[in-house]
């Protein structure tokens, strides 16, 4: 049975910032289980941030950085573009972003899932440590930099030095990758893989088929210091 619940307003037009973070924090703290839409934002910064409880935020037009910040359990959606570092650091639940990411998109994120329905920029996904991240364009250079753990999937293209340093985070992607970062290199699409990348792919709503994918991960040779790998550091 599909659940509905009664939507509140909050009009940033004559709202605070620091109001309307307050009263979304509260209500998802209280696991209140409602739903809230945003209107006019114009691209304020750190909207939404610190949820940490089931809640629905709709954020009607693009937000500016670190929108979603440290999200717990609660589902954002904005209607538009947002700035740099959204959903950094998020733990659980779902932020969808229905235009363009700029940079470090779902930095340092522990969990959930970060869907990008646009492009994002340089360093997505840098230092991820368990977040699921799908990007429906292309992504920028040096994302998925010192990546820890989760999974980054790219249905477009990839620029430079994909992975760099990275640890045991799955990438895949669909297109090209202009290069590879240091101990990154392309590994084998196993079944376990294929069955990985169906279950984000459909959870994320996009049109591509797993076969399409290539994977990404360490080579493990930067997990402790060789020498005869010193110019790689």
């Amino acid at each position: 049975m599909t659940m509905t619940f009664e939507k509140t307003v909050l009009d940033m037009a004559t709202t605070e910032l620091r109001e309307v973070n307050s009263r979304l924090q509260a209500a998802a703290k209280a696991q209140a289980n409602t739903a809230y839409e945003i209107a006019n934002p114009r691209g304020a910064h750190a909207v939404a941030v610190g949820l940490d409880g089931p809640l629905e935020v709709r954020v009607k037009g693009s937000a500016g950085y670190y929108c979603a910040g440290m999200n717990k359990e609660a589902s954002v959606t904005v209607e538009g573009s947002a700035g740099p570092g959204v959903a950094e650091n998020m733990m659980s639940g779902v932020v969808t972003i229905e235009g363009d990411a700029s940079q470090y998109a779902g930095a340092t994120g522990h969990g959930g899932l970060l869907n990008i329905k646009g492009n994002a920029s340089s360093r997505c996904g840098i230092s991820m440590k368990g977040i699921d991240i799908v990007v429906h364009g292309n992504i920028g250079h040096m994302s998925a930099f010192m990546a820890q753990k989760g999974n980054l999937v790219v249905l477009g293209d990839a620029g430079d030095a994909l992975g760099d340093s990275l640890y045991e985070a799955r990438l895949f992607v669909r297109g090209t990758v202009k290069s590879l970062g240091a101990d990154c290199i392309e590994k084998e699409m196993r079944p376990e893989h294929l069955e990985l990348l169906k279950v984000l792919l459909d959870k994320a709503g996009a049109a591509a088929r797993p076969e399409e994918f290539r994977r990404y991960g360490s080579a493990r040779r930067l997990y402790n210091f060789n020498i005869d790998h010193a110019d790689e550091y």
